[in-house]
């Protein structure tokens, strides 16, 4: 009688902090989602023996595992990660998830959330949509720049055994294996509090090792399409880091809100300029698209995709000290976690 009078009391308090916590809601439906995605798992090594499937989706399958193999030569910390697969389909909340960023215009300083074991994060994940959009209309309405996009995959650091899923198969080859060892990275080292080193890390494992990988199966091509892929990564990287040196410049100066406006719009001019000239010129597998429509946003600029720390502190991609440092042959030494904690 004691245990159910205590059971009724905890579930009457959690019962008032989901109708009164915004917080308490978020993290109820993202335990429910996670709940939903690791009941659908499936081991990949019983799926490739499957007659049933289709050979596009075992050779895809197969290139995990084989990723996976590889990632631990490397001295990652595979543990469990994509051992299994799960199919959400393409219309299901899964699709929807969404990461939400913010800054105030007149900054590049990102509004955070605080979540438990990683710190304080640029960036917040939703899986229903409706959610993202009223977080981001309200963070709109305080004035900031807002950036709303989707994801595909998300890792949660090795805590659980996390499925590929099949909104990650969209990707080719190159980009399937980069994913993996992406993914695998994060398990391997992860900073508290430190977004850019964190996805700037996983980023440059993954191409790296990718590259690595391939010309260790003796695929020339698709190793070259990596290589190209991470040279990109720095083109982008020094276009940013100018970009937003040239904002960061403009909001020192604390420009009237007429003069912020006006000075935001010059520099998406020189950032139009720049991708249609001399940055798309240097881009070997990137295609610039419809970027050069975009508006000046400060939302992305703080840690997605994964800069390195740059002169003037803001993060941008860019190669560690120890990635000019590697030998002749065989992979560079930054692939392994143990190396680079020294």
């Amino acid at each position: 009688m004691i245990f159910l009078i205590v059971v009724g009391v905890l579930m009457a308090g959690y019962s008032t902090a989901y109708v009164a916590s915004e917080d308490v809601r978020y993290l109820t439906r993202a335990g429910f989602e996670e709940t939903r995605i690791l009941q659908a798992r499936r081991p990949i090594a019983d799926l490739v023996r499957d007659p049933g499937i289709s050979p596009e989706l075992r050779g895809q399958l197969q290139l995990v595992l084989d990723t996976r193999d590889y990632a631990a030569t490397l001295g990652l910390a595979a543990k469990q990660t994509y051992t299994t697969y799960a199919d959400v389909g393409r219309d299901t909340l899964l699709l929807m998830l969404l990461n939400l960023s913010a800054a105030p215009k007149d900054c590049i300083c990102p509004y955070t959330w605080k979540y438990p074991i990683v710190g304080r994060i640029p960036y917040k994940g939703f899986f229903d949509v409706g959610a993202a959009r009223r977080e981001a209309d309200r963070l709109a309405a305080r004035g900031y720049d807002i950036y709303l996009r989707p994801a595909a995959a998300f890792s949660t650091l090795g805590w659980f055994n996390d499925p590929l899923l099949s909104t990650a198969l969209t990707r080719e080859s190159v980009e399937l294996a980069a994913l993996v060892f992406h993914e695998i990275a994060h398990n391997s080292l992860y900073v508290r509090s430190a977004t850019p080193f964190n996805e700037s890390f996983a980023q440059l494992v993954g191409y790296r090792a990718a590259e690595h990988f391939f010309r260790a199966r003796g695929d020339s091509v698709a190793a070259r399409y990596a290589a190209d892929r991470w040279h990109d990564e720095i083109v982008l990287g020094e276009y940013y880091d100018s970009l937003v040196g040239r904002l960061d410049q403009l909001y020192r100066s604390k420009p009237t809100p007429e003069a912020l406006d006006s000075g935001r719009r010059a520099e998406g001019a020189w950032a139009r300029a720049q991708l249609e000239g001399p940055v798309g010129s240097r881009l070997k597998t990137y295609r610039i698209g419809r970027l050069t429509e975009r508006p000046v946003n400060n939302a992305p600029w703080g840690g997605w995709p994964g800069p390195w720390e740059t002169r003037s502190g803001r993060s941008r991609t860019r190669p560690p000290p120890n990635e000019r440092v590697r030998g002749p042959r065989g992979p560079p030494s930054y692939l392994s976690p143990r190396s680079l904690l020294g």
